[in-house]
């Protein structure tokens, strides 16, 4: 740190000395005011860089209405319960009716990361016009939207957040053998027909024509087979485009998406490859993120300035577990 001894003379005082004794290092007004219209660009633009293979934002509803101050979030589910039967007049053994409920409690934890520049690299910006770099900004940006991702599909042992492929009342299945093996590669068109259709009907059935699940997801591989194979010799009509087509269930091409992590190799939690489905609904399941990535002012650290961020997550709770599956074999 540069300062000005008693005769105006420049001497040289070591950052650790200066921080002990409570002397920071600091700009004159121009500095000051470069640096903070950088920081300011430079966060405005951190969010505005998209990661096209980070798909839970994508795929799940995102909520962010309980706000930043909340240690944990509660949800309830209730269930009726109750008969009825034919009385006379004077009955007074009525069956009684009533409403069941329970409550399930995540905690929300923060999620943090940084990124810096020392004084030299800000003096060297102003001087020669340059703006500082972006990158770092970006990958702290990256750093937390890759944990949130995993997060929601994982889940996180550790603290006790809650993913989608760790979800244990989630049903769980093998798509039908039937004779080739369950790999699609090795199976008709008819074969995958028969294993995209069951997958929605089980869950159709299951809950007694409750819910409609209303979006496929596929490992890129098998959904790349489907959306460029014939559904016959004689068709000009691929496997896929015949599924939206016929399907009671979907209505759009859209509505089927390629997942990274439906593939056993990107999933931990996955032996073999897997389809999903589920409905794409908050009603159904959200990410919740209570607060959205925010930077803070820069922190003076010895010679650098630091600026700490933080998000706040509680994972992906799902409400209704019966409205989705996940088949594996495929």
């Amino acid at each position: 740190m540069i300062l000005k001894d008693k005769d105006g003379k420049d001497c040289v005082l070591d950052s650790a000395i200066a921080n002990a004794i409570g002397i920071t290092p600091q700009f004159d007004a121009d500095g000051a005011v470069f640096f903070q219209r950088q920081l300011e660009y430079i966060k405005s633009k951190s969010y505005d860089v998209k990661y096209a293979d980070l798909k839970a934002r994508e795929i799940f509803p995102v909520s962010n209405e309980a706000g930043a101050g909340v240690a944990s979030i509660t949800y309830r589910t209730y269930d009726q319960v109750g008969d009825a039967k034919i009385i006379n007049g004077y009955a007074d053994d009525l069956p009684r009716a009533d409403a069941a409920g329970k409550e399930t409690t995540i905690q929300v934890y923060s999620v943090g990361s940084s990124y810096a520049y020392n004084i030299d690299e800000i003096n060297a910006s102003r001087l020669t016009g340059v703006a500082l770099d972006q990158r770092r900004a970006n990958a702290s940006m990256r750093a937390v939207e890759q944990f949130i991702n995993k997060t929601a599909f994982y889940g996180d042992s550790d603290y006790g957040l809650p993913g989608f492929f760790s979800n244990s009342e989630i049903p769980t299945g093998s798509v039908v053998d039937q004779g080739s093996g369950t790999e699609w590669v090795n199976k008709s068109p008819d074969e995958i027909l028969f294993d995209i259709n069951d997958g929605a009907s089980d869950i159709f059935d299951l809950t007694k024509m409750v819910e409609r699940p209303n979006t496929l997801l596929l490992p890129p591989a098998q959904y790349s087979y489907v959306a460029s194979t014939p559904r016959s010799a004689n068709s000009d009509m691929v496997i896929l485009a015949y599924i939206v087509a016929n399907s009671p269930y979907l209505t759009s091409m859209d509505q089927v998406k390629p997942l990274n992590e439906c593939a056993a190799a990107n999933n931990p939690l996955l032996s073999e490859d897997a389809m999903v489905w589920y409905t794409l609904d908050p009603d159904k399941l959200q990410l919740e993120i209570p607060l959205e990535m925010e930077y803070l002012a820069a922190q003076v650290q010895g010679l650098e300035f630091t600026v700490p961020g933080r998000a706040r997550l509680a994972g992906l709770n799902v409400y209704y577990p019966l409205s989705a599956n996940i088949l594996t074999g495929i």
